[in-house]
């Protein structure tokens, strides 16, 4: 297999001259913070709530799913130097419209709430209305977007916003006393496994969109082939890395609360969790953490759900650039009247955390099977190991998905 570009591939929208160490870098920052949304901030801070330390066990296990699907997704991708829903219609045809569907439609309802969370945030800062809010996200969100090297910029935007967010969470449980032996002992030996729970959070952090978002980014960064398999495996950890340790942290943040007896309120939990710690002041750094993660996740969900949806257009670079504008200011002001119109989605932005686990193993199942065919592939020859836990990930989330539909009729 050679390195060349395919006939097939789009134009690059990145046209800067950035190393391959940076694109890489911007794939795992954009990968990490779509993950750490206001949905994984509710998930998370709710389950914590319901299982206490028992969640831990639900993180371990979400940890090494990501680490195997991450891994296998952004390798597969980045090798053939093709989007998912390009290797899907490859596959079999029609199929990546199958996938972008349920991809694009995962992707607006989580936007939903991004844009919500990134509004009720400057709701809890400045106390204007979470719809006003909203539209100022949203407003911002479609500047880094539109402005020359977006991407570019969208990389700089969210490593800025990581680091407050880690800042934030690292204050929070400096100034609370964390039940460290507890979380470790229940985390790797649970006295209570709850299906959703994993279901939930493993599709909120590597399930529907977010799971292309990085392989994604790198391709539009000019990266294909196996020679940047170096890079592939430097920015999936990474990523995975940055989301994992602010997951731990709200965790344990989370269980200070819980363990004294303390209730969180379910209408709005990580919110507790910072006010409890921290009174108003608290309270405060709550609204820049939920700013920042709507943010994040909506720059991530855009970018990645707009990129399952222009595939179908032409090659002519100028056409593609205007296409995608157009793409990425319509999905982030369809997600912002919803929003407007309908409200916060609290309990939703939960729910659609288990809707997208269900997307999981049909998506990596694909690309696993990708993974295989040497006229996609070449001479690329996909590890043994991460073929068999990719299929066991495939196999356990369809399991867990299974049991978690029958389990709520």
């Amino acid at each position: 297999m050679t390195d060349k570009p395919k006939k097939n591939d789009l134009p690059k929208i990145d046209q800067t001259s950035r190393s391959p160490w940076n694109i890489a870098m911007g794939a795992a920052f954009l990968m990490a913070m779509a993950a750490v949304g206001p949905g994984f901030l509710t998930q998370t801070a709710t389950f914590t709530g319901q299982m206490g330390a028992n969640f831990g066990f639900a993180i371990l296990i979400c940890i090494i799913f990501d680490v195997i699907v991450q891994m296998n997704v952004w390798r597969v991708i980045v090798v053939s130097g093709k989007k998912a829903q390009v290797l899907a219609n490859d596959i079999f045809p029609g199929l990546g419209y199958v996938l972008s569907f349920l991809v694009a439609v995962g992707g607006l309802f989580f936007n939903i709430g991004n844009v919500g969370g990134a509004g009720l945030g400057l709701n809890v800062l400045f106390g204007i209305s979470p719809e006003n809010g909203a539209v100022i996200a949203g407003a911002l969100a479609i500047i880094v977007f539109v402005v020359k090297n977006a991407l570019t910029v969208m990389d700089r935007t969210v490593q800025v916003l990581a680091v407050v967010k880690v800042a934030i969470l690292i204050y929070i449980i400096c100034v609370m006393t964390v039940p460290y032996h507890q979380a470790v002992q229940h985390t790797f030996l649970p006295t209570k496994v709850d299906f959703y729970s994993i279901v939930t959070i493993v599709g909120g952090t590597v399930g529907g969109y977010i799971s292309f978002s990085g392989g994604h980014r790198l391709l539009e960064g000019g990266l294909t082939g196996k020679k940047n398999i170096k890079y592939i495996n430097a920015g999936a950890l990474t990523g995975i890395g940055i989301a994992s340790v602010i997951r731990v942290m709200l965790f344990l943040a989370g269980l200070a609360v819980v363990v004294t007896g303390a209730k969180l309120d379910p209408t709005n939990p990580a919110a507790s969790i910072f006010k409890y710690a921290a009174g108003n002041f608290g309270y405060k750094f709550f609204g820049l953490l939920l700013f920042a993660a709507g943010m994040t996740s909506i720059l991530g969900s855009t970018f990645t759900s707009t990129s399952f949806l222009d595939y179908a257009v032409g090659k002519n670079e100028s056409f593609y650039q205007n296409y995608h504008k157009l793409l990425v200011i319509g999905f982030i002001v369809i997600s912002t009247i919803v929003f407007y119109v309908v409200g916060s989605p609290a309990k939703v932005l939960v729910f659609v955390g288990a809707a997208n686990g269900f997307v999981l193993p049909i998506s990596l199942a694909i690309l696993l099977l990708a993974s295989r065919l040497p006229k996609l592939m070449g001479d690329y020859h996909h590890p043994k190991w991460l073929t068999y836990t990719g299929w066991f990930v495939v196999i356990f989330m369809a399991y867990a998905s299974i049991k978690t539909v029958l389990g709520l009729f």
